[in-house]
């Protein structure tokens, strides 16, 4: 009970002000209106405090239900000293009610307990139209939880560049290098690329084609570590390598007050000779980002064995591959800033004829 209530505190009150440099309105102190903007400190961040209750895990261990609960917090700072430049950092503080001896056969893509470095990088826009991005931040591919969770944080090098087609569309092509940095001293390294179409860019109504390429190498590591989970392996690493190519189609459009979006992930592994193919579907109504909003959501994924890697995909689902289920789950907006989700998962793996049924209910801050 202890570290539940210091879970709380965390997500309640850490949660920092923005702090920005502003002009006074004494006209005689203001900058000419041909200097350049003065620069800007900003705090940001998030926390979430979440309750797992976990049934019918296949496998040796010492139980098949698992209870815990996990609180993360992630305070940032940005600093912007031009408009084309921003200097950025973030740690992450975690605290659980189980052991990081235990993140393995749990399938956790991070440690239950632990402090770190979160993000730290440099954002240069080179143009109106170009942004160059290094060091260690959220992969700046935009990717569905079938392909990659998105609370990894890899290192490395991008580029995202913008073509402007008529008045509301735009053709954008992001491409990076990143170290993959994951568990137990992981030196994989990730390769990607995206093409994107949008069509009527923040319109109520708009869509997005998304064509990714993400190559991994140097992953044997993962394997001899314990994250190769639900993947092939040999007895030096995995069977396959893993070049993943995923399609995305997005549709969005607001039905009065409610938002709507409709996506299909549709991904091949062009490394793997068998088990290759995965999917996925997603329907989202309302916001819970919204102060009094509600958000019913609903996912549904098939991957094959080697579809996916599994040690990158996304850890709320408790199989990462080799299995299909459903991900119910309906969220409420307490504030613009605190908001709660509840999500059910029932999930098969192939070749079992149990299911396992997991629930995670999420305490989830921003600022």
């Amino acid at each position: 009970m202890r570290r539940l209530a210091l879970l709380c505190r965390l997500a309640l009150l850490a949660a920092p002000g923005a702090v920005a440099a502003q002009l006074t309105d004494d006209p005689l102190l203001q900058a000419p209106e041909d200097a350049p903007a003065g620069s800007t400190l900003a705090w940001s961040g998030d926390a979430t405090v979440r309750y797992e209750h976990t049934r019918g895990i296949p496998g040796a261990r010492p139980s098949p239900t698992l209870e815990r609960v996990r609180g993360r917090v992630r305070p940032g700072l940005a600093w912007t000293p031009r408009a084309e430049l921003e200097i950025g950092g973030a740690l992450k503080f975690a605290l659980g009610s189980d052991a990081n001896r235990d993140n393995r056969i749990n399938n956790d893509n991070e440690r239950s307990d632990g402090a770190g470095l979160d993000q730290l990088f440099v954002r240069w826009h080179a143009g109106e139209s170009t942004a160059l991005l290094f060091g260690k931040t959220p992969l700046p591919l935009e990717l569905s939880p079938l392909v990659w969770d998105r609370d990894l944080r890899p290192a490395g090098v991008s580029i995202d560049h913008s073509i402007a087609l008529g008045d509301f569309d735009r053709l954008q092509l992001v491409a990076g290098a990143f170290a993959g940095g994951h568990l137990y001293g992981d030196d994989s390294r990730i390769g990607a690329l995206q093409l994107a179409w949008r069509w009527h860019e923040g319109a109520p109504g708009n869509a997005a084609v998304l064509l990714s390429l993400i190559d991994f190498n140097d992953i044997h590591r993962l394997a001899n570590n314990g994250l190769g989970r639900t993947n092939l392996r040999t007895a030096n690493g995995f069977t396959s390598d893993f070049r993943l190519l995923d399609l995305q189609l997005v549709g969005r459009h607001a039905f009065g007050g409610w938002p709507f979006e409709a996506r299909i992930d549709l991904v091949r592994n062009l490394g793997a000779d068998d088990d290759a193919d995965g999917a996925r579907l997603s329907l989202v109504a309302g916001d819970r980002r919204r102060a009094r909003g509600w958000e019913l959501g609903f996912a549904w994924q098939r991957q094959q064995r080697d579809a996916v890697l599994a040690a990158f995909s996304e850890d709320d689902w408790w199989f990462h591959s080799f299995a299909h289920g459903a991900m119910p789950w309906i969220g409420y907006g307490l504030t613009d800033r605190l908001s709660l989700r509840l999500a059910g998962f029932r999930e098969q793996r192939d070749g079992l004829a149990d299911h396992t049924r997991r629930v995670l209910f999420d305490l989830e801050a921003r600022w």
